[in-house]
């Protein structure tokens, strides 16, 4: 009976509920300041990520990738071989480092047929390598189609294959150049369809036996272009 009369003085009572007002006061206001610090720390994160995504998704938007095939057309014999239509394909990495201008490399493939030449007749020729160059766009007047044209070098060799596919000579890689000028279309928000016509030329010597006979590879390629930027 004395414990509960203690427990229940008046003096006591009032003084443990004063102190658990103060400390549960002090947590609350403990409690704000935590939260409002959180609150701020959140908010700057939020604004940083939002800027750095930003950018982030800016700087991705300067790659592409194309993939652009293509029929040619022979401008001249190779050496005395009348080469008939061709066809092939070309595909490259991008980068567009200033706003109309962009950077490009990437791997070619282009087949011609012919019929008798000074190797031998039913023969096929096919140019294969790499390319690089620089590629310049602009808006056609207040449209999102753009007029584009590319310039660059080509490191490619002339592959001749028999009826039966085999490779019977091989010019080696060498150096040569390529222009082209069309219009991008783009659609999608990342995707451009750009039509083109290209021009390129390759000079080098095939060989046989004793014999090294020089030969001139040059075509207009008609083709189109699909590219996806990221």
């Amino acid at each position: 009976m004395t414990f509960i009369t203690q427990r229940l003085n008046p003096g006591h009572f009032f003084r443990w509920h004063a102190e658990i007002f103060l400390q549960t006061t002090l947590i609350i206001l403990y409690n704000q300041n935590t939260v409002m610090k959180i609150s701020k720390i959140t908010t700057l994160l939020s604004v940083a990520i939002f800027l750095c995504a930003g950018h982030y998704a800016e700087a991705q938007k300067k790659w592409s990738l194309e993939f652009h095939p293509g029929i040619d057309f022979a401008t001249k014999k190779l050496g005395d071989a009348d080469l008939k239509t061709g066809f092939g394909f070309e595909g490259t990495l991008n980068y567009n480092f200033l706003p109309h201008l962009e950077a490009y490399a990437g791997w070619s493939w282009n087949k011609f047929a012919s019929g008798n030449s000074f190797m031998g007749s039913s023969l096929d020729f096919e140019e294969t390598g790499y390319c690089l160059g620089l590629q310049y766009s602009h808006p056609i007047e207040e449209t999102r189609i753009n007029y584009v044209f590319r310039g660059g070098a080509v490191y490619n060799h002339i592959e001749t294959e028999d009826s039966d596919g085999k490779i019977i000579n091989d010019t080696g890689h060498g150096w040569g150049w390529q222009v082209g000028g069309g219009i991008a279309i783009p659609f999608g928000g990342r995707w451009t369809f750009t039509p083109e016509i290209r021009y390129r030329s390759l000079s080098r010597d095939i060989t046989v036996g004793f014999i090294k006979t020089p030969v001139d590879l040059n075509y207009i390629s008609v083709g189109a272009g699909l590219s996806i930027s990221f």
